[in-house]
């Protein structure tokens, strides 16, 4: 058991489909703990710590009342339905004792009698599978009865059960018309067969995470103050320590390039698939390997703060969080098992009471119901869906925050764009540099100088890049410090730096002609102007948000005149410029309430702006700002992924509602088949399972739809 802040990660053993899951889930979710995500498919159950809802003893305890096993992340061993037969020894079993059933169920069909006609060859064969199979699912049944709710394994367990028992009263008034021992036993051995196939598909949508977590390196080479290297586990390795990497390693945890260069691969962290090439003083990431070169790297952050750790937690919380899509499928399901049982039994009342079908016929159309309509496909649906998306939009270097994010992604139907850092490449330069008459240039470079190293706006890093190769007093000369004063220096954000009689900020004055002024009082003493270019393929992909029918909009605190330049240059529809984060708020709020609405910034300065959006994406890098600031981090600095990530949101919503209707429309045309008679118990196992199947399949197809 692991603990990341105040959320409580388990490890939960014997859940082998949707349905366990919900079970927990339902449980947890009951006794009042918040942010439960239970995933059958990676075997985590996932809460967040309340103690005075329930502490972690009672947790433990109230999983394992359920059938399940709550497993020591060092403990090897594991109980309750995790123990004994695996599902494949389960199904091999079965199906070994059900082949021979079914084998003579078709001969006597054909007229042709066997020693396997005699009704207590027939039990003896059943027994075991009833006993494997058939209370396997009981046992889930039970724990959904548990959590008071009623899941599919309870149709399966009372169809199983009901020709069982029917059989074993044929066996005891010695009437072979009564015998359906080769159903009960097929009910059984085709729903292994549809959880055995399902598991196997299940597994193909989990490949993001399983990709991510391979990129973890195990140990570290760590380089003592002595100069020995000693090999420790990332998991002890702090930040400050040095760690040696040569070509081929993997880099182990985030980390500063100290001395040498090197390239590296980046592509399974940020989707960038050309290697990078690193200097010291740059950023490595932990999980990336090195092309070429060799270089200490100073650790920044611990494995579990680290960028992968984060990433990892990212695609785990977004891939078991429910879109609404899937909330409206589960209380679809809620309802649907107790409808179906009465469907069923007024199938067989009917059936019998108006002579439409013998009490035999009537009773096996009415197991034909319990099994053809078990909601499984309608579960499966979406999350099956919301893990393959995920983890491809993973691959494409795009996190998304949560499942739901990925309904919001491809409902946007207007994208809002900061303009320095997001559409332009941030990397500012000066243009014209002009000083007031009768101004020493000398003090004035100094003074913006000092006054920029206040502030981490990209614009403040422009200018001392400038002023550092112009001629400048020291900063103690005398008469610079006279006439500079002594003050303390406040930033507002939008405008700029005050600081005492002086500010340097935006120019709001259009007959300036300048972006960034410097006043004392009201006396203009210097203004410059700054060049910032368009990112290569900004042009190319506001068009293709344009095919989409996608609105654009360009919403920045920059001066009109340069907005409406960037804004014709790249194709943008329309724009708000002059606008101070407040402004930016009301705007943002505005533009979602007409419909839904994206807002791309840098991750830092947009944090707002980007919260209030419908959808905040964030074009920050692998930044832990930029991973905190919004529902969508583009891990790398390219606009072009948004194409690609809209699309694959489209596709995945397009998937969910296709897999969707056909598990409705698969049961509205199943029921009354079943009910009238047109298909037997055991065919409708077989279409049940494979209605699983096709929607699973559905969801695998969406990795390279």
């Amino acid at each position: 058991m692991t603990k990341r802040s105040d959320i409580i990660e388990l490890r939960v053993e014997g859940m082998d489909c949707n349905n366990c899951a919900m079970s927990i889930s339902r449980f947890l979710e009951r006794k009042g703990l918040q942010d439960v995500m239970v995933n059958f498919q990676t075997r985590e159950v996932r809460y967040r710590r309340d103690d005075g809802a329930l502490d972690a003893g009672a947790v433990k305890a109230g999983i394992e009342k359920l059938g399940y096993t709550v497993v020591d992340d060092n403990d090897e061993t594991t109980t309750g339905l995790s123990s004994g037969l695996t599902a494949r020894q389960r199904l091999v079993i079965c199906a070994a004792l059900t082949l021979p059933l079914l084998l003579n169920h078709f001969l006597m069909m054909a007229g042709v009698h066997s020693p396997l006609d005699n009704g207590w060859i027939q039990l003896a064969l059943t027994a075991p599978v009833y006993w494997i199979g058939g209370l396997y699912f009981g046992r889930s049944a039970l724990s959904g009865l548990r959590a008071r709710m009623l899941n599919m394994d309870v149709l399966i367990f009372l169809g199983a059960t009901a020709a069982f028992i029917y059989s074993l009263i044929g066996l005891y008034w010695q009437n072979p018309q009564y015998y359906f021992f080769e159903t009960a036993a097929t009910i059984i051995t085709l729903v292994l067969v549809g959880n055995w196939l399902e598991a196997r598909a299940v597994e193909k949508t989990t490949t993001a995470i399983g990709a991510l977590t391979a990129l973890k390196e195990d140990r570290a080479q760590v380089l003592m103050p002595s100069g020995t290297l000693v090999s420790l586990p990332v998991d002890e390795v702090q930040p400050g320590a040095q760690v040696r990497v040569n070509t081929g390693d993997r880099i182990p945890l985030d980390g500063i390039v100290r001395q040498g260069q090197l390239t590296v691969n980046e592509a399974m962290l940020t989707g960038e698939s050309l290697p990078v090439e690193k200097a010291v003083g740059d950023q490595v990431l932990g999980g990336s390997v090195v092309v070429s070169g060799q270089t200490t790297v100073e650790v920044t952050e611990t494995y579990r703060d680290g960028t992968l750790a984060r990433i990892i937690e990212l695609v785990k919380t977004a891939q078991s969080d429910k879109p609404q899509l899937q909330r409206l499928a589960d209380r679809i399901s809620a309802v649907f098992v107790p409808v179906v049982i009465v469907i069923s039994i007024l199938t067989f009342l009917i059936g019998w009471g108006t002579g439409y079908a013998s009490a035999t016929q009537a009773f096996m159309n009415a197991v034909a119901v319990l099994l053809i309509s078990c909601p499984c496909a309608m579960g499966l649906a979406t999350p099956t869906a919301v893990m393959v998306g995920v983890g491809r939009l993973a691959r494409t270097g795009l996190l998304i925050r949560g499942g739901s994010t990925v309904e919001t992604f491809a409902g946007i139907r207007q994208m809002v764009f900061d303009k320095t850092g997001t559409l332009t490449t941030g990397e500012l330069e000066v243009g014209d540099f002009r000083i007031a008459p009768n101004q020493n240039p000398a003090w004035i470079h100094r003074l913006i100088y000092d006054l920029e190293g206040y502030s981490s706006h990209p614009i403040a890093g422009a200018v001392r890049e400038y002023l550092a190769r112009q001629s400048m007093v020291e900063a103690d000369d005398v008469d610079y410090q006279n006439w500079r004063g002594e003050f303390s220096v406040a930033e507002t954000p939008g405008l700029g730096l005050s600081a005492g009689p002086f500010y340097l900020g935006a120019a709001k004055d259009e007959s300036l002609d300048a972006d960034v002024v410097l006043r004392k009082d009201n006396q203009v003493l210097a203004s410059l102007t700054l060049i910032d270019t368009v990112r290569p393929g900004t042009a190319a992909m506001i068009r293709q948000l344009h095919d989409r029918g996608v609105k654009t909009v360009l919403l920045t605190g920059d001066r009109p005149s340069k907005a409406e330049r960037v804004a014709e240059q790249v194709g943008i529809d329309e724009v708000f410029a002059g606008q101070l984060p407040d402004q930016k708020l009301e705007r943002i709020s505005r533009l979602s309430g007409e419909q839904p609405t994206a807002m791309v910034g840098d991750g830092i300065n947009d944090a707002a702006a980007l919260s209030r959006a419908d959808l905040g994406i964030s074009l920050g890098g692998a930044s832990a700002v930029a991973l905190d600031a919004a529902q969508v981090v583009l891990m790398r600095d390219d606009l072009s992924v948004l194409i690609e990530g809209k699309r694959i949101a489209d596709l995945t919503v397009r998937t969910i509602k296709e897999s969707l209707f056909w598990a409705f429309s698969y049961n509205i045309v199943a029921i009354p088949l079943a009910a009238l008679g047109y298909l037997n118990p055991m065919w409708a196992a077989l279409f049940m399972a494979f209605s699983d199947v096709v929607v699973i399949g559905n969801a695998i197809r969406l990795k390279r739809r």
